[in-house]
């Protein structure tokens, strides 16, 4: 094996990916490469230690060793030495599974427009000659259409124990249908995958996403399978808020609805979480605005972005008795790279993640998730914004100009200054307060309407900080607002279940056990 010195001097020769002449964007990626390439050459691990030692050489101290920065430099130098026939960026799949095909464009919320799409799914359980009993299960962030097990992929899926015979999702009742959601990267159309008019990656060339597009890609999925209507529609965290929008969008297709550890809208503090982790994917100098493919992906970045999310999946009290304050090898000096139990955790957890996933779809499918409200207002501007873009459509235009004023961004002028006023003056569509003296806010209570007439279960975990308990309490509050008289709530305190959000993945007994009554 060749030493690391020895793969960063192979990495830094003529290995970087050529590009067509002309292409400015991926020309300064390729210089960026370079310019990685070079410093990875010029500074390796060793020389740096060398370096610092000198620095310290009259100094009281010794300069501190960085084995977690030596790694990531040694990650990056094995990725540019990976063979072009196959490209540095992984393989994003999760084995087999069937795919649909339109060659019908899909208009997207906010103006762009895919002139053709996969969707990526699995399906278990037999489906009856009248199509009747179906169950379209919704996934989270990062998931595959892998929910179970199959004869083809045989590898355990991520509800493994949630669906089977007798199981809470029961395959002797029900067909079940889980598909991989547009803009992620396990099959479905997303940024990773080509613009059919150029033969090109898309990248940051994708449009932007909203969870209702992601349903609507969907729904085409049951138009082709023939399927009229679903007899429930079943989600967990993200896949919670696409469970509701299906019952908003399709109130007559869909039957029962199952929203677990999901929303209404998107808090202020689950958007501000995502954008952390988006801000250090795009702060690495490796995501080259989104034109990585084919060089060296931004795994550092999406490493960090993980341990962020990790953070945010479990919670204070499980980790205080499952790590407390131990240190890894309390012998050693302390260390600014990981030295605590619960830093090597999220270490590992983000070393694990950062070439399993497509950095690209992490960013546009987590700022779906902040796009989401299921409030009137935001509805009925989405469909003036809708019947805006059909307009211009059928007059010839297939997407928003760049050089529209629409499709700008610019930084505000002056920094963000606190206004100790703002809190007190909110208007009732802004608050996020599940429930007031006058009820829950009339905005979402005219936003869920559809679902009056439907039978809904709403679960939530306390020791949740992602989407807190309150977000679970609030949706269930507003349906019944507005005359839902079937609707059940369920929340687990945390003398049941320490394990925050994660808690929908792991606990068979507390969420499986009123899933499979429900859908009984």
């Amino acid at each position: 094996m060749r030493s690391l010195h020895g793969i960063i001097r192979y990495a830094s020769r003529s290995r970087i990916p050529q590009w067509r002449s002309g292409d400015s964007t991926l020309a300064r990626t390729r210089q960026v490469m370079l310019a990685q390439s070079q410093r990875l050459h010029t500074s390796s691990p060793r020389q740096s230690s060398t370096n610092a030692t000198s620095y310290a050489k009259d100094s009281s101290n010794p300069a501190m060793s960085f084995p977690c920065l030596d790694a990531q430099e040694a990650k990056s130098a094995i990725l540019s030495a990976r063979s072009l026939e196959t490209g540095p960026e992984p393989s994003y799949t999760a084995g087999e599974h069937e795919r649909f095909h339109s060659d019908k464009p899909i208009l997207l919320d906010w103006g762009g427009v895919l002139p053709e799409f996969d969707i990526a799914y699995e399906s278990w359980g037999q489906l009856n000659s009248e199509k009747s009993n179906a169950i379209l299960l919704h996934t989270g962030l990062s998931a595959s259409s892998h929910a179970h097990s199959t004869a083809p992929n045989p590898k355990p899926g991520w509800w493994e124990k949630f669906i089977g015979p007798g199981l809470p999702l029961d395959t002797d009742k029900y067909h079940i249908i889980c598909t991989n959601v547009l803009g992620s990267c396990y099959g479905s159309t997303g940024p990773s995958s080509t613009d059919p008019s150029d033969g090109q990656r898309y990248a940051t060339r994708f449009p932007i996403l909203t969870v209702d597009d992601m349903v609507r890609a969907q729904f085409r999925l049951l138009d082709w399978l023939g399927i009229k209507k679903l007899a429930a529609s079943v989600g967990s965290s993200m896949g919670g808020m696409q469970s509701l929008v299906a019952g908003v969008l399709f109130p007559e297709r869909v039957g029962k609805i199952v929203s677990i550890s999901g929303c209404a809208r998107s808090h202020p503090y689950s958007i501000a979480m995502r954008h952390t982790q988006r801000q250090v994917l795009m702060m690495d100098p490796n995501w080259a605005r989104g034109f990585y493919y084919d060089a060296i992906p931004p795994h550092s970045g999406m490493k960090l972005a993980r341990e962020i999310a990790t953070v945010t999946y479990r919670s204070g009290p499980e980790w205080e008795n499952r790590f407390g304050r131990r240190r890894a090898d309390p012998s050693k000096q302390p260390a600014l790279c990981p030295d605590f139990l619960i830093e090597t955790y999220l270490d590992h957890a983000g070393e694990k993640f950062c070439l399993e996933y497509d950095p690209n779809s992490l960013l546009y499918v987590s700022k779906a998730m902040d796009l989401f409200d299921l409030g009137h207002a935001h509805q009925s501007e989405t469909r003036r914004r809708r019947a805006e873009a059909e307009a211009r459509i059928a007059q010839g235009g297939i997407s928003p100009s760049v050089s529209d004023p629409a499709c700008s961004l610019t930084l505000p002028d002056q920094p963000y200054e606190e206004q100790p006023e703002a809190t007190t003056s909110l208007p009732l569509s802004d608050q996020s307060v599940s429930a007031t003296t006058d009820g829950p806010p009339r905005d979402l209570v005219a936003g869920l309407a559809p679902l009056k007439g439907h039978d809904v279960l709403v679960m939530g975990v306390a020791s949740d900080i992602l989407f807190p308990a309150w977000q679970q309490r609030e949706i269930a509050e507003t349906l019944r607002a507005g005359g839902n008289q079937t609707v059940q709530h369920i929340e687990l305190g945390e003398d049941v279940s320490q394990f925050g959000h994660d808690t929908f993945l792991l606990d068979l007994k507390n969420i499986g056990g009123p899933l499979g009554q429900f859908l009984q």
